[in-house]
């Protein structure tokens, strides 16, 4: 039978025209969470109100904040502040790793002694341990460098002036404090890494020592960097104590000396407040930095990221 042009052969004549049964789009419309609302501009209220209190309050002076925050004596406290810091951080963690791997080491001595290390340091305050380097010299009247139980001796130094200086006594005591914590840091780096790594490089012939260098500790970075951002974070208000030496040498103890005198004590604790606050900013964003520099090749995107970087030179050395 013949049919119509653009007709279907299968189309009766009576049949009806089709017709579009599918159902129409659904109209959605937000919850909408007031409670959520409400609850947000009652905190906002309530902030606003405490920061207005605080910057309007008649107590705080603020000409005198105005005064001290950029003095030359508050700067130079801010970097001795800066400098011990970064100081105490590079002791703690050459320190650190070295316990990281003497802990980790199949030597039962080398970890025994590491495992006491941290086990004494971790398990004493801070606090004490700054006060009892600050007067170790009622233990030891001085120090010699030379070989125990031989007389040997290549030279030695009054502890009582070693001490004296409240450097010294702030990178023994916040130094080899923050070894303690940084091993163990260091060491769960150390056991992130897949022992398939450490397997592959010894069938190379690498040296055990060249693998925890070139193979272990680069990847370990990616998990040691974060928490120690948070030590060194933790390490700048850690100065602070140094004030119970006396001496005002970091930012604090100098403060702490200008309101024992002019009895100022809140603006100048707010002064001090703003500079730990303004430090602590800068060292968050340059841990976010190196973050993201060690942590290249890990994660979801960066992994896409090189399996499209794979394919275009695969199709580059195929065309």
């Amino acid at each position: 039978m013949a049919t119509a042009q653009g007709q279907s052969p299968s189309a009766g004549a009576g049949s009806p025209a089709p017709t579009d049964t599918r159902p129409e789009a659904i109209k959605a419309i937000p919850v909408r969470h007031w409670g959520r609302w409400i609850s947000a501009v009652v905190v906002i209220y309530l902030v606003t109100a405490l920061i207005y209190s605080f910057i309007k309050s008649p107590n705080v002076d603020w000409p005198v904040v105005g005064n001290y925050l950029f003095k030359p004596l508050v700067l130079r406290g801010v970097a001795l502040t800066i400098e011990l810091t970064f100081v105490c951080m590079v002791v703690g963690a050459v320190g650190g790793t070295i316990l990281a791997v003497m802990r980790l080491s199949a030597n039962p001595v080398l970890s025994w002694i590491a495992w006491v290390y941290i086990w004494f340091f971790r398990g004493t305050p801070v606090y004490v341990q700054i006060i009892l380097w600050g007067n170790i010299g009622v233990l030891y009247s001085r120090f010699y460098a030379g070989l125990p139980f031989t007389g040997l001796s290549l030279g030695s130094t009054n502890t009582g002036v070693l001490v004296n200086h409240v450097i010294v006594v702030a990178i023994l005591a916040l130094g080899l404090n923050e070894a303690a914590y940084a091993a163990e840091l260091v060491r769960a780096g150390i056991i992130s890494v897949d022992a398939g790594q450490t397997e592959a490089a010894s069938s190379l012939g690498m040296s055990p020592t060249l693998i925890m260098r070139r193979i272990v500790l680069p990847q370990a970075m990616r998990v040691i960097i974060p928490t120690m951002g948070n030590e060194t974070i933790s390490m700048l208000k850690t100065t602070s104590l140094l004030a119970v030496l006396g001496g005002g040498v970091e930012l604090f103890g100098r403060l702490q000396i200008v309101y024992s005198q002019t009895f100022q004590i809140m603006p100048l604790l707010i002064v001090a407040c703003m500079w730990y606050l303004a430090v602590t900013t800068v060292l968050t964003i340059g841990q976010i930095y190196l973050e993201r520099y060690f942590g290249k090749g890990f994660g979801q995107k960066e992994a896409e990221a090189a399996e499209k970087r794979a394919g275009r030179r695969a199709a580059r050395a195929h065309g």
